[in-house]
């Protein structure tokens, strides 16, 4: 409003003046009144600042519409108005809103829990939930309390607490976590823990603390303010000194207002998050674009991070006698009818064998026993090794040792014939990424912290190229991690889960990747909207970029500002020449730093094998 009410009073100013010949000053009350609109709250900044016995970037133009209003020269005091309220606006739309990430979270959490009793079924509120109360979830209800599952069996899916890619089974016995989001059956659940204490509000309590303790950074402009300000003043008093002609001084405070550091700066952060966006990722804060660079230790959350976040089939292991390819063949066919998380992984892997399916009959899932049917005339079951000891089902002696990730055990005709593998496979580009951090972009540690079992992670990690893990970590516990390594050095933390959201907050840049939550997309400073590990480095290469940009139009700008000064501490320049000469060292500040919107000619520098 300054800024537009600035521009109206110099063309008021101009029309009073040469065109309608009006007397008494009449033609200087428009700029008057800019200057006490526009002017005072700049001042009373400038003294809070002088009071705190800070020098920003401001300080000149503060002195500068002093100086002009003492010297009557109120035509220069209101273009440098209109200057510093066009950077101020611009640099207020480039500034991050405050983080709606805990509004996010709380949508997840229900309104109202069913409660079952001797009457019936009631609602009731959370806040009445207590220990041993029995609460019916329905299908895709997301579940209000942690608790034990006491009646019905069905699925949950947990990612978005515990980090975990799968839906987990559940039944009679199964510990359910509050916030899980039910699947297609309904279960009754026995409260363990009252709400306030369940793990969703600890969550929550984690990322309240976590965004109270956000780290703030100290404006680029500032630090060059800082330095630029007291030598322009110097100059401008000695100008004052030997000629003793105050307006030297005002001139060379007028070309000296660093306006390429209070505008050109904003834009090159503006430009650079538009590009951005034209590449899928969303910049919610503009102070990641400045920090990232700065990072040395880059942590990763490892399931649908680092990884696919989908379970794939790596291994068939079958008994002696056995055809492997005939195996896939009758579990496929099997496998069709059921909805379990690893069925998915079995069919592609027979697709990609190019099986046919064979049809299945007789098909039953009961609780905690598999999958049994007939395929062909077989007896077919999919089940744990678990069952397959306790039945001593025959052959069992032969199952190999268990190792890391998932599995299921095949029997045929009630006899072992087969153990499949799955693992969550690693991107890609994974391995390029890490092993590029370092020699390209300064990193010098890089971690995993994951909620995963260390087996997993650390088999993970030896795929990709990272030694230092934290496994099966839960969600304060990252960010205690976090904490402690951002204590030691800038952090830069990567994730896709609500589970990640805490240590996002807690870390320098925290960066969410592929389709994730709102609550990790609202915790994050960035947002990676492809499920890709190439657009977290073309998010690292538009930042340096940015920065380069930056720094070139506002130190390029200060070295114009400078000969400015030297003209007008010599005379040759007088405030209104002084003011209109900054124009137009800010055009070309901004026209230069414009050219942050454009792509780079080289997006990223991962090199994929």
């Amino acid at each position: 409003m300054i800024a537009i009410l600035a521009v109206i009073a110099i063309a008021t100013h101009v029309v009073l003046k040469y065109w309608c010949k009006t007397g008494a000053n009449l033609h200087q009350m428009p700029l008057i009144i800019v200057l006490g609109l526009g002017g005072l709250p700049i001042l009373i900044d400038l003294l809070k600042n002088l009071w705190k016995r800070q020098m920003g970037a401001d300080l000149l133009g503060g002195l500068s519409i002093i100086t002009s209003v003492l010297l009557g020269e109120y035509l220069a005091g209101t273009i440098i108005v209109l200057m510093l309220a066009s950077g101020e606006a611009l640099e207020s739309f480039a500034v991050q809103r405050a983080s709606s990430a805990l509004a996010a979270l709380a949508k997840r959490v229900p309104s109202v829990a069913h409660c079952k009793t001797q009457e019936g079924i009631s609602a009731i509120a959370l806040k009445d939930i207590v220990v041993g109360d029995l609460l019916i979830v329905y299908p895709h209800e997301i579940c209000p309390a942690d608790g034990e599952v006491v009646e019905g069996h069905g699925t949950m899916d947990e990612s978005y607490l515990t980090g975990e890619p799968f839906q987990i089974t559940k039944t009679s016995g199964s510990t359910v976590i509050s916030g899980a989001l039910n699947g297609d059956s309904a279960l009754t659940v026995r409260v363990t823990k009252l709400v306030a204490d369940s793990r969703y509000a600890k969550i929550m309590e984690v990322m309240a603390e976590s965004e109270s303790k956000r780290p703030q950074l100290q404006r680029l402009g500032d630090q060059i303010g800082a330095v630029f300000a007291p030598v322009a003043l110097v100059v401008a008093l000695i100008a004052w000194l030997i000629s003793g002609d105050a307006t030297r001084f005002l001139a060379v405070l007028v070309v000296a207002t660093p306006c390429p550091v209070l505008i050109a700066i904003p834009v090159a952060i503006i430009g650079s998050i538009s590009l951005c966006a034209s590449r899928a990722i969303i910049v919610k804060s503009p102070v990641v674009l400045e920090q990232i660079g700065s990072c040395r230790t880059a942590i990763f959350d490892k399931t649908g991070t680092l990884t696919q976040g989908v379970p794939q089939l790596t291994e068939q292991i079958a008994a002696p006698g056995f055809d492997q390819r005939e195996i896939l063949a009758l579990v496929a066919g099997l496998e069709r009818y059921s909805k379990h998380p690893l069925a998915r992984a079995i069919l592609t892997a027979a697709k990609n064998e190019g099986i046919e399916l064979a049809e299945a009959s007789e098909v039953h899932e009961a609780a905690g026993q598999g999958l049994r049917g007939t395929v062909q005339g077989k007896r077919i079951q999919i089940t744990s090794r678990n069952q397959l000891t306790k039945l001593q089902t025959p052959g069992f002696e032969q199952l190999p040792p268990a190792i890391a990730g998932l599995e299921c055990v095949i029997t045929i005709d009630n006899h072992y014939a087969s153990d499949f593998l799955f693992r969550d496979a690693p991107r890609k580009e994974s391995k390029a990424f890490i092993d590029h951090l370092a020699p390209k972009h300064n990193f010098e540690r890089m971690i995993i912290v994951s909620g995963d079992r260390e087996s997993e992670v650390r088999y993970l990690a030896a795929q990709v190229g990272i030694t230092e893990i934290y496994a099966e970590q839960k969600p304060e516990e990252k960010v205690a991690i976090v904490r402690k390594e951002t204590a030691a050095a800038k952090t830069l933390y990567v994730g896709d889960g609500i589970n990640d959201a805490p240590a996002m907050l807690a870390a320098t840049v925290g960066m969410a990747i592929g389709e994730s939550s709102d609550v990790t997309t609202e915790a994050a400073g960035v947002v990676i909207m492809d499920s890709s590990l190439e657009k977290v480095d073309e998010f690292i290469h538009i930042s340096q970029r940015m920065r380069t940009i930056a720094l070139q139009s506002a130190l390029g700008g200060m070295a114009l500002s400078a000969i400015g000064m030297a003209f007008a501490a010599s005379g040759h320049l007088s405030p209104i020449n002084g003011a209109i000469t900054q124009e137009i060292i800010d055009v070309v500040s901004i026209v230069n730093a414009l050219r942050a919107a454009f792509p780079p000619r080289v997006p990223h520098d991962l090199e994929l094998a």
